[in-house]
């Protein structure tokens, strides 16, 4: 049977491949190379978790993003019936930018569900955190049908964030059942 999949996509130097890294610490086989060049990323890799699920980690978009990006990325998006969940990774410093919105229509066009992960936490001023926090949650609320409401913040760095967010990824993917209230 098709293993069910989640991908992380966003712009370039955003820390998909540092925040990939940082999730799958715990699983081995997802090797992850961290470059210091943002968009070194520049095909789709397939990371097999386990026998549980495909995780895909998508070339950055934007600055320095691979000539074939949108059409790259538009097949596999459209194609992927057992796509489960994208996570859609945005700067925590800069905020939602330009390119990002475009990924976001994209997205909404296809009926992708997706959730934001705010990334860079530990560089963010708490009074600029806040702000984009706001403004994303704003957006969310107000633009979109497909994305998740609850934003998750991350640090590759300090490791905040990440403990909740692969609880999510077990979680959308059938690992991590849910206890019942009584």
């Amino acid at each position: 049977p098709l293993l069910l999949q989640v991908c992380f996509i966003g712009r370039s130097n955003v820390g998909k491949s540092s925040l990939i890294r940082a999730l799958f610490s715990l699983s081995p086989e997802v090797e992850v190379r961290v470059s210091k060049t943002p968009g070194h990323t520049k095909k789709m890799n397939f990371f097999k978790v386990g026998k549980y699920f495909m995780l895909v980690d998508m070339p950055g978009y934007g600055y320095r993003a691979p000539q074939d990006f949108v059409e790259m990325v538009e097949a596999y998006l459209q194609e992927r019936h057992n796509l489960k969940r994208t996570f859609l990774l945005v700067d925590g410093v800069v905020g939602l930018q330009k390119t990002d919105h475009i990924a976001v229509e994209m997205l909404e066009e296809f009926g992708i569900p997706y959730v934001m992960v705010l990334t860079k936490i530990d560089r963010a001023s708490r009074g600029l955190l806040l702000k984009n926090v706001l403004e994303i949650q704003e957006f969310v609320k107000e633009k979109t049908q497909g994305c998740f409401p609850q934003l998750f913040l991350v640090s590759s760095l300090e490791f905040s964030g990440v403990h909740l967010l692969r609880c999510f990824v077990a979680h959308v993917t059938g690992n991590l059942p849910t206890v019942g209230t009584s």
